[in-house]
């Protein structure tokens, strides 16, 4: 069986669509190559934003499962709190990423994500589909991050391992929580559909993604990350408890800004949620905006099924009378077709 890494080894990328901008170098003046035309437009107003504001959930409620359906309905996304994650690893979690994301450029640079690699040092896969560079440098981990973490600190990475694993494996547990609770709210609670939900044996496709958005010396003529929607089943994120930045689009509104609620988790669905429920869920366009004296980290869980699982729309999951919307694809094959494709993925398999 492939794993998640494997996949993305048949979709290689030219370093320049790798290596970050050396960002201490920079100075007052932002080069051409990071002048993101039009990056504010359709920011939302703060009444906007108060009247429109995110579900937030209650892990621990009783009718967590139809909170979190409605909310993916009307939203495709929400605010999770109570989730059990301990604030001490996310914070130990934070200040390693921090960490790294301090080194010089240089140093960062041998820990540099391979081509055809998908793990390591580099900035975002959507990289190529765009004309302009964004602000923005990550360090991608799936499973244990020694190889490149060694690269970095011959002598002194185990505690950047030690946080880095352990908190993929709590947010694992927390991922297939919130997966069962969305798939018991479209009746779905057994069978062979979620049979590789929670299973010990097989491997599911995860990621963690830790992301640094440094200063910008003019953030008005910049793009953190651009607008797009996650691959993966569901994505969980924290985000810096002190800065804006996560943006989701809303029909009607425009691009409407997501502040940290302290403690919370921010959760999104991603396209394979939205093809299991035949578009009953969003998969919502989201991008990041950076700020003008401050860098803000947050770092993404990404969470889906094994990659030769097939995906379809799931009969229980339809409403009364609503026909397949698209057809069936493997997790790998629709994984290789977001990374040929990106935003039009979807659109391949919609059954017309």
């Amino acid at each position: 069986m492939s794993t998640l890494s494997e996949v993305y080894k048949d979709h290689p990328l030219h370093l320049k669509h790798i290596i970050p901008l050396d960002f201490a170098s920079v100075g007052s003046l932002m080069p051409d190559s990071h002048v993101w035309p039009g990056s504010g437009d359709f920011s939302s107003s703060e009444e906007e934003y108060n009247r429109t504001s995110v579900p937030v959930i209650d892990l621990r409620d009783p009718n967590a499962s139809e909170h979190i359906r409605r909310a993916c309905e009307a939203w495709g996304v929400f605010q999770l709190i109570n989730h059990g994650i301990s604030p001490r690893l996310i914070e130990e979690v934070e200040d390693e990423a921090e960490r790294f994301f301090a080194l010089p450029a240089q140093q960062k640079l041998k820990a540099l994500r391979s081509p055809g690699g998908a793990t390591g040092y580099g900035v975002a896969r959507i990289t190529p589909f765009f004309s302009k560079h964004m602000w923005h440098e990550g360090f991608t981990i799936m499973g244990s991050p020694l190889d490149h973490a060694r690269e970095v600190w011959p002598h002194d990475h185990q505690r950047f391992c030690n946080a880095m694993e352990r908190y993929q494996k709590e947010m694992k547990t927390l991922a297939e929580r919130v997966a069962r609770l969305i798939f018991r709210s479209l009746s779905i609670n057994s069978g062979e559909e979620i049979s590789w939900l929670g299973s010990s044996s097989i491997n599911v496709s995860t990621a963690l993604q830790l992301n640094s958005y440094p200063s910008c010396p003019d953030p008005n003529q910049a793009m953190g990350l651009a607008p797009h929607t996650d691959t993966s089943l569901l994505t969980i994120l924290h985000q810096s408890q002190t800065i804006n930045g996560l943006q989701i689009f809303r029909d009607g509104v425009g691009w409407l800004p997501i502040s940290p609620l302290p403690g919370a988790l921010f959760v999104n669905v991603g396209d394979l949620f939205h093809l299991i429920s035949n578009a009953r869920f969003s998969n919502v366009l989201h991008r990041v905006v950076v700020n003008g004296t401050r860098q803000r980290l947050s770092f993404a869980y990404f969470y889906g099924p094994p990659t030769e699982f097939v995906m379809s729309p799931l009969c229980k999951g339809l409403n009364s009378g609503q026909v397949p919307l698209y057809r069936s694809v493997a997790v790998k094959d629709y994984v290789s077709l977001k990374a040929k494709h990106l935003d039009n993925a979807l659109s391949i398999i919609r059954i017309d």
